[in-house]
């Protein structure tokens, strides 16, 4: 299951240099995690600063 970026996200951008297969961008007001290409390892949730990675539901 692919993880999700909340709406504390402020576009640091600290996930998407962490991201191993390049799936995390910049979006409008924050980051976005493409869901068919996340595999699930969790990198990124260990960077966010703000806590707003979290596993999709």
């Amino acid at each position: 299951m692919a993880h999700v970026i909340n709406d504390d996200c402020t576009s640091c951008g600290a996930c998407s240099g962490e991201c191993p297969v390049d799936c995390i961008s910049a979006g409008e007001g924050k980051y976005i995690i493409d869901a068919e290409t996340c595999i699930d390892c969790g990198a990124c949730v260990d960077v966010c600063p703000m806590d707003a990675i979290s596993k999709a539901d």
